[in-house]
């Protein structure tokens, strides 16, 4: 039998990170070098991730970038194709955690329900859901030939996937919670149960659920925030890390089609 430290020992693993530019996205990638993965960061922002692996990640010479818009399709077949020609056709973990998210400035996005653009909404769905699915079927692809190390898939959710909003959280600031976030976080849910059906027993598919994440919103938003919370406060970024750590490795080797939720108890009560 194999110790803790033996199973999530990442190794010779290689990992892809979608949004890896972003907040959750980085606080994934640390923890997974932590372990000894290597790491690729998606993201549309080519500059960006080019002077983050410059400024935080250069010297451990095991993150690499690749740019990708997630609402072409095109180019996701073509980030897919570097993806593999940086492993050498490897691939034990694909974290699906690039999204349009409430603070994003979209047209017709963090607007009354009646003001809400069909157009940012097809967008929305493109960026949050049929991404996720095309990525997931081309990483599936290059994981299911693998010997060594966990398969793993997993996807980004929201606690809006589960639950509807209280908008009163969000009078007074410019930060809002539009229909098409909740309605593809809560189809990235089930993309997951199905995938997990499908893609056994060479691949796991598992679900993160995260409440929200204190980012210097508005002392109002806190407030009101904190109080619906058992644990009384917002998410920090380090307490991602664990679940990352979990559902990454082989320490959690036979959970699949799952949803974990790190939402301090919001959806409990």
């Amino acid at each position: 039998m194999r110790s803790i430290k033996q199973l999530q020992d990442m190794a010779g693993c290689w990992v892809l990170i979608t949004g890896g530019s972003g907040h959750v996205g980085q606080v994934a990638a640390d923890t997974l070098l932590e372990l000894g993965a290597k790491v690729i960061l998606l993201d549309r922002d080519g500059a960006c991730l080019k002077q983050l692996i410059e400024s935080k990640y250069k010297s451990s010479g095991n993150v690499f970038a690749v740019e990708c818009d997630l609402a072409n399709k095109s180019e996701i077949s073509l980030a897919m194709q570097s993806v593999a020609n940086i492993t050498d056709n490897k691939l034990n973990v694909l974290i699906n955690n690039a999204a349009f998210v409430g603070t994003d400035k979209l047209t017709g996005w963090c607007v009354p329900f009646e003001q809400q653009s069909i157009n940012t909404f097809t967008d929305c769905l493109d960026v949050n859901l049929s991404a996720p699915f095309l990525l997931s079927q081309q990483a599936y692809e290059l994981m299911k030939r693998q010997e060594y190390g966990a398969k793993s898939i997993i996807n980004i959710s929201s606690i809006y996937g589960v639950v509807g909003p209280k908008m009163e959280l969000y009078d007074g600031t410019d930060m809002g919670n539009p229909a098409a976030y909740a309605t593809s976080k809560a189809g990235l849910m089930q993309l997951t149960r199905w995938m997990s059906a499908n893609v056994a027993p060479a691949v796991r598919v598992n679900n993160i659920v995260l409440g929200g994440i204190e980012r210097g919103q508005p002392e109002s938003f806190l407030e009101k925030y904190n109080a619906n919370v058992p644990m009384g406060r917002m998410a920090k970024e380090e307490d991602i890390k664990g679940a990352i750590a979990y559902l990454s490795s082989e320490l959690s080797n036979y959970m699949t089609g799952q949803s974990l939720f790190l939402d301090g108890g919001w959806t409990a009560v």
